[in-house]
């Protein structure tokens, strides 16, 4: 009688953890970022039509570091990473 009582207290036990863990949000990988909003977008869109020099529709370290304060404040507020708090880049 213990035993099946045992086994069944374990059984108990397993599926509450099992069921709290299915019930909280997975953690985010590491290197992932959300979707970018749509107001995050348009605002992307404007700072590589003003500073991408070399017209490959993405900007450069080099570029990145000729935006202006005010639009860098800018990015900040709308959660944008700025030059020098994105992707780090490896040492070769």
């Amino acid at each position: 009688m213990k035993k099946i009582l045992s086994l069944a207290l374990g059984l108990l036990v397993a599926g509450a953890v099992v069921s709290r863990a299915a019930d909280e949000p997975a953690p985010e990988k590491k290197g992932k970022r959300a979707p970018m909003t749509e107001e995050q977008q348009k605002l992307m869109k404007e700072m590589v039509a003003k500073y991408d020099e070399n017209k490959d529709g993405k900007l450069s370290a080099e570029e990145r570091a000729k935006i202006s304060k005010e639009d860098k404040e800018k990015m900040d507020k709308a959660g944008i990473p700025a030059a020098g708090k994105g992707k780090k880049k490896k040492a070769e």
